[in-house]
């Protein structure tokens, strides 16, 4: 790979994440060699890709170079390269593009889908995990309607309007609101010679009530505003298969659908290499100690998403949210110095400042500690921390600039197919 020999410890970080990053700023300066490396050369901002996949922003908006991150940063690196396997007894990294030996290794590689096993599911739904995903979703629904121009069979032309997206979280509740608003804003402007009445959005959840992880005045708040934005919100309903044009529940519902947004949940993308005992039972998550320390290694570490951190309060570790793969970075960074100078390591606090979510235009819910509220201001709040935790001055004011614009307008000028996109089982 190229990579100097240094007298420094080498710090080996794999996945330019939030948890990546915060790392690697938190070591910036420090008499250490970072080595980051991930599959990609851009730091995804992924509450932001359910706008992309409704064209609300270009994906360049939310995404951001590595290098540019640490282009300051002595002795840093950074290669782009995928992990194939861990080899912890000679401390050793096999990537696609050659071997590197590593003195500490920091596992940061975040989540991905889970279809809980269910591979018809997987081939013919859509995620919405990455920036190629979510462009594919975006061209997807686009083609969709350009189709339903086309065909005379009106059972096809439902369902090739007909949206079911699996899962009431965050990222389903927000994507379902973006397409009740296209729906409402856009489609009667774009299509005038098709009957976007008929566009149906249905958000399916197998919980009783959406938004599961925050409070139940959030939830009922949320769920509210979807219904009033016409989107049939369908509760205590799991979905079991998709042929790519019918789903399947366990109830006698089915849907009609061309187009399924599978966001029921996600898994540790984990790394070859790891002893499986290590594995927590719930998302297949890797164990580690107060100290991110994965159980069993001394010099193996993982944050973020990847890692499970049990304890009384989080018996099942923490949750799988930016804020605490932010905090678990810095926490590490701190504590890797702390060792390297012979210091002893300070355990991991996570400090919950609260959770939200937005369904649309002047329409979020905020739990905030104490404090429940929903609405406008609510709103608002979501916008601001949205655009504080951006990285880049530029990302910043090109995403400001288009929520405003959008807003005044009432448009979502990214509506562009740029690549087309044809499910391959479906089609």
């Amino acid at each position: 790979m190229n990579i100097p020999q240094t007298s420094f410890p080498r710090i080996v970080v794999i996945g330019g994440g939030f948890a990546g990053i915060s790392l690697a700023r938190k070591l910036a300066k420090h008499e250490v060699q970072v080595v980051l490396l991930d599959k990609h050369n851009y730091h995804t901002f992924q509450p932001l890709l359910y706008q992309v996949s409704t064209g609300g922003l270009e994906p360049d908006s939310i995404a951001y170079p590595i290098r540019k991150v640490i282009k300051n940063f002595p002795n840093f690196y950074f290669r782009l390269a995928s992990v194939n396997h861990i080899q912890t007894d000679e401390n050793l990294l096999h990537t696609n593009i050659g071997r590197l030996k590593y003195d500490h290794l920091v596992i940061a590689t975040g989540s991905k889908t889970n279809y809980f096993g269910n591979k018809q599911v997987e081939a013919n739904s859509m995620a919405m995990k990455t920036v190629p995903q979510s462009l594919n979703l975006r061209s997807l629904i686009l083609e969709n309607f350009e189709e339903a121009l086309l065909t005379d069979d009106l059972n096809e032309r439902n369902a090739l309007m007909n949206f079911v997206i699996v899962g009431a979280g965050p990222t389903g509740v927000e994507l379902a609101g973006a397409l009740a608003e296209i729906k409402k804003g856009i489609l009667p402007k774009d299509y005038p010679d098709l009957d976007t009445r008929q566009v149906q959005i249905n958000l399916v959840q197998s919980g009783d009530r959406v938004l599961p992880t925050m409070s139940e005045k959030a939830s009922k708040k949320a769920e509210q505003f979807l219904e009033k934005l016409g989107v049939n919100v369908w509760k205590n309903v799991r979905v079991t298969n998709y042929d790519g044009r019918l789903v399947t529940t366990n109830t006698d519902i089915e849907f009609k659908t061309a187009t399924m947004v599978w966001a029921a949940g996600v898994k540790a993308a984990d790394i070859p290499g790891i002893d499986v005992s290590c594995l927590a039972d719930r998302s297949c998550r890797i164990k580690v100690d107060s100290f991110s320390r994965v159980e069993g290694y001394s010099n193996i570490y993982a944050i973020g998403d990847v890692a499970a951190m049990l304890n009384d309060t989080y018996k099942y570790g923490h949750p799988m949210v930016a804020q605490v793969a932010i905090q678990q970075g810095k926490a590490l960074g701190e504590n890797l110095i702390r060792m390297i100078k012979g210091q002893e390591m300070e355990p991991f606090v996570y400090k919950d400042k609260g959770s939200m979510a937005t369904i649309g235009r002047n329409k979020a819910v905020v739990d905030m500690r104490k404090l429940r509220f929903g609405g406008v201001f609510a709103w608002f709040i979501w916008m601001f921390i949205h655009l504080f935790f951006l990285i880049g001055f530029r990302n910043r004011m090109v995403v400001f600039i288009n929520w405003v614009y959008n807003y005044v307008r009432f448009d979502r000028e990214a509506r562009l197919i740029i690549r087309p996109y044809k499910q391959k089982s479906a089609r």
